[in-house]
């Protein structure tokens, strides 16, 4: 037996972000350990497909921006779970987005799936988690902690989702319920290929060297970790853990690395247009 699947099994886990990438993975992950699933997203197609691999778990489209639909999700899972000891708020998206000449629209639609999203969840979510054995945890970033050009609506929104889920842990404490904080660098997903697939994004790098993927198996499994002990911090790769407190230290050096391709990043950024990293639907319901 998994040295965690004990802790998992028989848990009641809702999981948001979930039709493809870590989400969806983790969904399977949790499943094989004998935890007892629900899963929200966007692209229903994918969606049901998750829930059929996780044993015919209770599934539902949600677009995360929208407050109702959210406190309508959880409710489902809640009803259907019999109630609810984990909840995972996963949904999230990126874009390029140079602070002058950018797309403001772009910035505000990262922040309200982001920002506005995490936070809907963890409000409908936390009075079925407040009990001992309760856990929530927020996918923040590597992102929310040192800063990299072109992407400041991401790491604001993410560094927002560590505020969220740091006030979260301490308004829990009386309940019993704990919450963590992921962290991740890079993993091989979706959000990564397609956040860094573009023009202004390859100029960049090349000048910094800086871009390391880890495998999407490195994030499955320190979340499964994390879940299973209730973890303040997630992180995923391992070298991510001791960046978080030298932060401060360690913003000065990314500043001097990326300045080697950066004219030539941002002259490219602001006439590309790239897609957010999961479409959205064009207006809340």
């Amino acid at each position: 037996m998994n040295v965690f699947s004990r802790s998992v099994s028989g848990r009641r886990i809702l999981i948001t972000g979930a039709a493809r990438g870590i989400g969806a993975a983790l969904a399977r992950r949790l499943h094989e350990r004998g935890a007892r699933i629900a899963v929200v997203g966007l692209e229903p197609e994918l969606l049901a497909q998750v829930a059929a691999a996780c044993g015919d778990a209770p599934w539902s489209a949600c677009d995360v921006r929208s407050r109702p639909q959210v406190d309508a999700v959880v409710e489902m899972a809640v009803d259907r779970l019999g109630g609810l000891d984990v909840v995972v708020a996963n949904a999230g998206v990126a874009a390029q987005l140079p602070l002058a000449g950018g797309d403001p629209d772009v910035f505000e639609r990262i922040n309200a799936v982001n920002v506005l999203g995490t936070y809907y969840t963890v409000r409908a979510a936390a009075p079925h988690i407040s009990h001992p054995g309760g856990y929530a945890v927020v996918i923040a970033s590597l992102a929310a902690a040192v800063h990299a050009p072109l992407l400041a609506a991401y790491s604001a929104s993410k560094a927002a989702v560590e505020v969220l889920g740091n006030t979260l842990r301490v308004e829990l404490r009386p309940s019993g319920a704990r919450c963590g904080v992921a962290y991740f660098a890079e993993l091989d997903t979706d959000m990564t290929s397609r956040g860094f697939g573009t023009e202004a994004a390859a100029a960049l790098l090349r000048g910094s060297g800086l871009h390391r993927v880890a495998t999407l198996e490195a994030g499955v499994t320190a979340l499964e970790r994390g879940i299973a002990r209730r973890s303040r911090r997630i992180v995923a790769p391992g070298w991510v853990r001791p960046v978080l407190p030298l932060r401060m230290a360690v913003q000065p050096l990314l500043d001097r690395r990326f300045q080697r391709g950066l004219a030539e990043a941002l002259r490219i950024a602001r006439s590309e247009h790239p897609p957010l990293t999961t479409p959205q639907p064009v207006d809340q319901p």
